[in-house]
């Protein structure tokens, strides 16, 4: 019995079917990097398996798109340029994040600056903050974006209605600069 089998599916592209003994349902995972793989239990043909992902073909193509951005912004990421200058950068970040804390009213832990690939920032539950150095690259209306993103979090610890308006009454739509900082790479905070 063959374990792997690779088809190209006309509206997807190349699709890797792959047999395992574990599995007890037909699942499609659309990855990036990898595109789209097909994970077929015992007992199921890959033809049944392939006709069964030509049902599927428009929840793929969706996924596909997702997937065809994230690699972009991997790309884009990956030849940005590493010639921030840190040692300014670190001392910037802190005293506009202190500066906008007292603005607004928050408060918050520590602060840290990372070079990350996946996030522009992050507080934790503790009120940590974490800022990425890059956000220095931004023009100043996305960084303080970014910065008073993070010290919302602070008091709404999610993505919720509340977080929202706390949001907009920050910066107006809120939403609408979230939108405007995907152009720039990584679109998680």
């Amino acid at each position: 019995m063959v374990n792997s089998n690779t088809i190209d599916i006309v509206g997807v592209g190349q699709v890797q079917f792959k047999r395992s003994k574990k599995a007890k349902h037909l699942n499609i995972s659309v990855k990036p990097f990898t595109g789209v793989r097909v994970t077929v239990p015992d007992g199921l043909s890959f033809q049944k398996a392939e006709e069964f992902v030509n049902t599927k073909k428009d929840w793929i193509q969706r996924h596909l798109v997702r997937m065809k951005q994230y690699e972009e912004t991997d790309r884009i990421n990956s030849i940005a340029p590493d010639d921030i200058d840190r040692a300014k950068a670190k001392p910037r970040l802190k005293r506009r994040l202190k500066y906008l804390a007292e603005k607004h009213g928050f408060t918050y832990n520590r602060v840290f600056i990372r070079n990350q690939k996946t996030r522009w920032g992050s507080c934790s539950s503790k009120n940590n903050i974490s800022l990425n150095v890059r956000i220095v690259q931004l023009p100043e209306e996305l960084m303080d974006y970014v910065i008073l993103h993070e010290l919302t979090h602070t008091r709404v610890k999610n993505h919720s209605n509340d977080f929202w308006a706390m949001m907009n009454k920050l910066l107006g739509d809120g939403k609408a600069i979230a939108a405007s900082l995907r152009e720039y790479g990584i679109s998680y905070l």
